[in-house]
Formats: structure tokens, sequence, C-alpha cells
């Protein structure tokens, strides 16, 4: 299926790598001008040079601190005079093992993954409101049930993050704005934790794959082209969703 985005505009944070790498791309390839985000400059300017389309703009900023959020939000519709769609993809699962948690481990990992998404919604809602735009969170399947050595903290973040989506849509609802989020499976992408276990323990990714109806590791594409179905018009009555896409692996 072929998506059209000419016109729109689409702001997604933390896209200079993986998932939210291959998101940015697949809206440029269908026509949107894309706003690409990253805290590092090295690796904003970097993905900038790599990226061929010229529908785009870079800007470094932390979502994390809420008035970086403002700044990002202030500096896209500069550009582009709107924003129609939002992809809150800032995140990381690297976090200390379960029972090794500590007060600035939990506040660390709650600013990346829960803090840096409800920071740039709260900055772009407004804007959003006068497209009747969307939004959607990349969560993941640790939010909805214990992953066996998942960290603690991540998971809990991102079960935050699952019940904020269900929770605000409604609010969002009233003016036009829909929220969906995905949950990611196993994603093998240059730089993940699992390019580096098919390296160093590829027995105990076989033995992971097992428990994964469809016996695979999910590409960052698959995430990417969920992302451009749910931000068209075909999923218009969607909203408050949390859709997993993992293979078949969560049995609930």
């Amino acid at each position: 299926m072929n998506f059209n985005f000419e016109g729109k505009s689409v702001l997604v944070t933390g896209s200079t790598k993986g998932i939210g790498y291959s998101i940015a791309k697949k809206f440029l390839e269908a026509g949107a001008m894309v706003c690409i985000n990253s805290r590092n400059k090295y690796n904003l300017e970097k993905s900038l040079k790599e990226i061929k389309e010229d529908n785009k703009i870079g800007l470094v900023a932390d979502v994390s601190i809420p008035r970086e959020s403002d700044y990002l939000v202030n500096e896209c519709t500069k550009a582009f005079k709107k924003i129609d769609i939002l992809v809150c993809n800032v995140g990381s699962g690297r976090s200390v093992s379960p029972g090794q948690e500590s007060y600035e481990e939990w506040q660390k990992v709650f600013a990346k993954n829960f803090f840096s998404t409800t920071n740039i919604i709260e900055s772009c809602k407004h804007k959003l409101k006068e497209t009747k735009g969307s939004i959607i969170c990349i969560s993941s399947i640790c939010g909805h049930e214990v992953i066996d050595n998942a960290p603690i903290t991540y998971s809990t973040a991102k079960a935050a993050l699952n019940f904020y989506i269900k929770g605000i849509s409604r609010s969002l609802g009233k003016d036009g704005i829909r929220i969906n989020g995905i949950s990611p499976g196993n994603i093998l992408f240059e730089g993940s934790i699992w390019e580096k276990k098919l390296i160093e323990e590829p027995d105990q990714v076989k033995e992971i794959l097992r428990n994964v109806p469809l016996s695979k590791l999910g590409s960052t594409d698959d995430i990417a082209n969920f992302c451009l179905w749910l931000s068209s018009p075909l999923s218009n009555f969607c909203t408050g969703s949390i859709y997993r896409i993992d293979g078949g692996q969560l049995r609930v």
C-alpha cells in the first residue's frame, strides 16, 4: 500500500537512529515534511547527510526538558507553518537489572520513557488542535506484562505511558486529536541490543524466539509501516489504543 502524506508536517522525536530514524524516512518517502530531532548534534548532522530527501529539517532538543520541548515545537512550526502528526519516539530500555533500582535511576528512566512524551504532547497539543492531528507514542511490550530480565524501571515507565495514552485520549479527542501507541517486540537494527545478542549469545536468542509464533525478530520498517497506517485517514476511528507489533509474543 502506498501512502501519500504530501502537504503534511510531521515531527518525530528521537529520530536519528533505530525505530525513529525509520519512521522519519518512511514519512519523507511518502511526501511529508519531516522534522528530525535528537539531543545530540553530531547524530543529527550525520542523519541529515544520510537522508536524501529535501523536505526535512533537523533540530537539537532534549524533550525530557519542558522548555526544550517548547523550543522544538515552535521551531518546527516556524519551518512548516503547522504540525499534523507527532511521533513520540524518545526512549531507552537500558537500565539496571531488577533489584538494583535507585531513586536516581527511576528519575532517569522516567525522564526518557515517560516525561519525554508528556512534555512534547503538552507543547504540541495546541498546534495539533488546529490541524485535527494525530499522535503516535512508541511504547514497548514490556509495558504490558513482566518480561524476564527486562528492567523494572523501564517496564514501569512504559506501563505508565500506556495508561496515559488511554486516559488522555478522552481529553484530546474533544479537540479532534487522535492518540495511539505502538508496542514493539524484539526489533533488530544497527546498534540495538538484539544485534549484540545475535553476535554474543545466539543460543539465547534462539531460545527467546521459541516463544514468538512467527519465530523471528522484527524490523524497524515493521514499526514504521504501521506508524504510517495509524497516521492515515484509514485509521480515523482509532484512538486511545496500544497496538502490539511483536510477532505474537505476548499472549494477553
